[in-house]
């Protein structure tokens, strides 16, 4: 006789064995749920992180480029011919005063000279002085703030005020933006900027009489330094004297030899205008200018003797005499 072996119905703890676990659908649903909302926090938080980095890349571009541009101008280089791929035009702004510190009672003393790689002009008026090279580049970029231009022939003065400004495909970045990239489309959105530059001298004009600045000293007064003569007269040694006196010529001689240099980056430059990008950069140059007539290069109407001059800045050392 057989006997017949009954079984239970397993319970859920046999039937629930290692690995075999699984989300209920509940489980799922807050997962989706959770996840949901750390993409939208994510995708909103975004393009916040790509425009600092865009920023923080674009500083980096306008770092490299002020240094680039300011050792040139301070040094008066000549030979950076590579400028031609990048620099696209510069804009001089100019008023011209007379010594009464009024505008000058010439035909438009307001004039706005241009040059591209092409061409150049005063206004509507070619005059065929493109930025063909290095050179020309560096010697516009260096154009004092104010110039003094003597006429003998008409026993008077006139003094240029410059603002001089430039656009500038960066010369720093993407590789397929750069020289020999010819395709228009690609270089119009290269990355560019728009340059302002400022040659100020520190010392300049006549000197300060009864406190009064006469109307042709523009610029700080020469007579700064204290080290001229003794004001007690108790101070009888000769060698004090003559120390005190050789630190005043020394102090003459550089004021009268050094400039601020100031540059004005704004970026980037589109379709329209400027964007938020804003960076000052200033330096110092030490040395004469030295103001490089262009023959053949002449400005209508005011005078006609009146060419084209670029300006290169002459660095030297100065040390105090003993």
């Amino acid at each position: 006789m057989k006997v017949r072996q009954l079984y239970s119905l397993p319970t859920a703890a046999e039937v629930r064995k290692p690995g075999a676990a699984a989300f209920t659908m509940i489980e799922i649903a807050l997962s989706l749920a959770i996840i949901g909302f750390a993409l939208v926090a994510i995708i909103g938080i975004l393009p916040y992180g790509l425009g600092v980095q865009r920023e923080n890349t674009e500083e980096t571009i306008i770092n490299h480029e002020a240094t680039v541009l300011m050792d040139a101008v301070c040094n008066g280089q000549q030979g950076l011919d590579d400028l031609t791929n990048y620099v696209a035009a510069i804009t001089n702004y100019q008023t011209i005063f007379a010594q009464n510190g009024q505008l000058a009672s010439i035909p438009n003393p307001r004039r706005i000279n241009w040059y591209t790689t092409t061409n150049s002009g005063m206004g509507a008026t070619l005059l065929n002085f493109p930025l063909t090279n290095g050179n020309r580049i560096i010697g516009l970029l260096s154009t004092p703030k104010y110039v003094t231009v003597p006429f003998p022939q008409e026993s008077t003065t006139f003094y240029i005020s410059n603002h001089v400004v430039a656009t500038i495909r960066a010369m720093t970045g993407l590789a397929s933006d750069k020289f020999p990239q010819a395709n228009p489309d690609v270089r119009d959105l290269a990355f560019s900027y728009r340059l302002t530059t400022e040659i100020i001298p520190y010392g300049y004009g006549a000197p300060v009489t009864n406190n009064v600045i006469s109307n042709a000293n523009n610029f700080i007064y020469q007579d700064w330094t204290n080290w001229t003569a003794y004001t007690n007269s108790t101070v009888t040694d000769t060698n004090q004297w003559i120390s005190r006196y050789n630190y005043y010529l020394y102090a003459k001689n550089v004021q009268a030899d050094l400039y601020d240099v100031r540059f004005l980056f704004r970026w980037p430059t589109t379709g329209q205008g400027l964007g938020k990008g804003r960076q000052v950069v200033r330096g110092v140059a030490n040395g004469g200018i030295l103001a490089s007539v262009q023959p053949g290069y002449q400005l209508p109407a005011f005078p006609a003797t009146l060419p084209y001059t670029l300006y290169y800045v002459q660095p030297n050392l100065f040390l105090k005499a003993p």
